[in-house]
């Protein structure tokens, strides 16, 4: 085990670690910056019962009643050796699919550990490649992915369809698809997180071999019968490399963080959770609270210390130099000093809180 991964393993403590999704991934990539998410992330930490543990409300995530709902409909879609999605498969691939091999991976490794299990899984993929006649459904791979440096294994929550040699990520969505119609943002959330996947698998059997189309399957109109349609995640695709390449490898992170750094939910205090989590650096913005369930943490933090990431990644970037609410007032502040780095935005701040006094005059 390298030290990277050691000192992960202390950070978490005794607590069970949570395995990554494409929806983390997604959101970690997104917010590049953030020392806090990246930590938390790369050592396993249970995000939602970490808020809970310091008493915020559980307002993160889908309601049990989604959950049971997306459960259902996945039952269906895989039921009978994936029969729903076969017949799907035919019609919009135009493939003369009569029957597949059906393999759950989900139990492949037994209780070995993500290692083994991610062995076997990349063992089956790759025979499942090189048998190329016969069109295969692999239920719930266990992906790995390179994420800052340290390797994570992603929750397995798709179905890789291979047929030819070539692979087509399949992701199963409850929302519905009404007169050939769906929510854009819910397409949009489920493209980024598919691409997650198709970058992850072609890590694994290589980019040729891996389809750019992935296959949504949602229920038609307001019933649960099954209908698909294929995306085009390239453009996700590239975002999602970019995001990356530009994530803080984990080793730097932590050479930054107090040595004795703990986040062990079971064995600390609500107060010594919140000091431990204060110790890393966060890069709080609004759109956080869509993408990330730290989100309220943080927005309380930036707003009791007055950080201008709080009002956004516009203000932000408009003031660079530029910390916190009061340093900006100050610097609007006609005949305070100013850095010769801060004269630029002095003036416009000035210029700006003039016209502002005479609007309301």
């Amino acid at each position: 085990m390298t030290r990277p991964e050691s000192r992960l393993d202390a950070i978490r403590g005794n607590t069970p670690g949570q395995d990554h999704n494409a929806r983390s991934i997604a959101a970690l990539a997104a917010n590049p910056a953030c020392d806090r998410r990246a930590i938390l992330d790369a050592a396993a930490i249970d995000k939602p019962r970490l808020m809970r543990r310091l008493r915020f409300d559980d307002r993160w995530g889908q309601s049990p009643f989604a959950i049971q709902r997306n459960q259902q409909f996945t039952d269906l879609v895989k039921a009978n050796g994936a029969a729903h999605l076969l017949r799907l498969l035919r019609t919009l691939l135009d493939l003369p699919i009569e029957e597949a091999g059906y393999v759950n991976l989900e139990d492949a490794g037994g209780n070995e550990g993500h290692a083994a299990r991610h062995g076997h899984t990349r063992r089956i993929i790759r025979q499942t490649a090189e048998g190329r006649g016969r069109a295969t459904i692999l239920d719930r791979p266990l992906l790995r992915l390179d994420v800052a440096g340290a390797q994570v294994y992603l929750e397995p929550d798709v179905i890789a369809f291979q047929l030819g040699g070539m692979f087509h990520i399949v992701a199963i969505k409850s929302f519905a698809i009404v007169d050939d119609q769906a929510d854009t943002p819910k397409v949009s959330a489920a493209a980024r997180e598919a691409a997650v996947y198709v970058h992850a698998l072609r890590d694994l059997v290589g980019r040729d071999l891996v389809s750019h189309d992935v296959i949504l399957v949602c229920p038609r109109d307001f019933t649960n019968e099954p209908t698909a349609t294929t995306v085009d995640v390239r453009h996700q695709l590239v975002t999602l490399a970019r995001q990356l390449s530009r994530l803080t490898r984990i080793d730097a992170i932590l050479d930054r963080l107090p040595e004795n750094l703990s986040l062990d939910l079971d064995a600390l205090s609500p107060a010594q959770i919140e000091a431990a989590v204060a110790a890393i650096p966060a890069r709080y913005a609004p759109q956080c609270l869509s993408a990330c369930e730290l989100s309220h943490l943080c927005r309380r933090e930036a707003h009791d210390l007055g950080h201008l990431d709080a009002l956004g990644r516009v203000v932000r970037d408009d003031l660079g130099g530029i910390e916190s609410v009061q340093t900006a007032l100050r610097v609007a502040t006609p005949g305070e000093p100013v850095a010769d780095d801060q004269a630029e935005i002095a003036e416009r701040l000035r210029h700006v809180a003039r016209l502002y006094d005479e609007a309301v005059a």
